[in-house]
């Protein structure tokens, strides 16, 4: 198999990449705009794990980046059986003090670049049909589906929030979006899942490294190793949707309801934290 994955130099991605590679021995398409990274990346793991590993570089945040990556597949036989829309950018800024490019740019990465991959690719995925010895093949016990994709969306997409008004809006877009597909894609052989976990430790949120540890020995933010293998394990068994975290499940119907005064003080208090 073969696995597309987006914003594969570091962070999540990378952990999807790694995943992928060590546990179901995947052949890989690595997807970033930083080239040099995205080239040690898919060197060290084609040597470590025995994989065909290729760095593509790639701004994901262009009109025309999903077509392009998607014809540059076509042009190079590369048949995708997983793609991870896995790419992202996140800022904690008030809307009118926000750029018109910074804001553009997380509107085409998340949106319309998600949107069109999805599209491009789910529809080579209807169109496959399975090779006798792929009909055999079973991950994770089941049947293997003719293509599979895992989108990324946030806990942020239940929340009405200041500071990440774009951000969590185009993560509900996500979330929505993906859940219909499943209802289109699953009868024909292909499975859709979304992701919506709280916070990751990771580097995209800004927060200073002993905020991170401690957020993560109070486990309100979790290791992306650990939300990657529980993502993929959803995905391999057909499952819509996935949410990691005991207390994010518990959390997620008081966001939709927090009081208008605790929005205003959480919004001052999270700001201070911010780079």
């Amino acid at each position: 198999m073969l696995a597309l994955v987006t914003g594969a130099s570091s962070g999540i991605g990378l952990q999807y990449a790694t995943a992928l590679a060590r546990d179901y021995h995947t052949d890989l398409l690595l997807v970033s705009n930083q080239e040099q990274e995205q080239i040690e990346v898919a060197n060290q793991l084609a040597d470590t794990y025995g994989v065909k590993a290729t760095p593509l570089y790639a701004d994901l945040s262009k009109q025309d980046a999903a077509e392009q990556l998607h014809q540059y597949c076509v042009d190079h036989n590369m048949q995708v059986d997983i793609l991870i829309n896995n790419a992202g950018v996140f800022f904690f800024n008030p809307l009118t003090e926000t750029s018109m490019k910074r804001f553009e740019l997380m509107l085409m990465l998340h949106v319309v670049t998600v949107a069109k991959l999805t599209r491009l690719f789910a529809e080579d995925m209807v169109k496959r049909e399975l090779t006798d010895a792929e009909k055999q093949e079973r991950v994770l016990g089941r049947p293997r589906k003719k293509g599979y994709i895992l989108n990324m969306s946030s806990m942020s997409a239940w929340m009405a929030y200041p500071g990440i008004q774009t951000y969590n809006s185009t993560k509900a877009f996500i979330y929505n979006f993906s859940k219909s597909i499943w209802y289109e894609l699953y009868p024909q052989g292909v499975n859709i899942t979304v992701m919506t976990p709280g916070a990751v430790d990771t580097a995209l949120f800004g927060l200073a490294p002993n905020l991170r540890k401690l957020a993560v020995n109070l486990t309100v933010s979790i290791p992306p190793e650990k939300l990657v293998k529980r993502a993929l394990k959803r995905m391999f068994k057909g499952k819509k949707s996935g949410m990691p975290g005991v207390l994010n499940h518990l959390a997620t119907p008081l966001l939709k309801h927090t009081p208008d005064w605790l929005v205003r003080l959480t919004y001052r208090w999270v700001g201070q934290f911010q780079k």
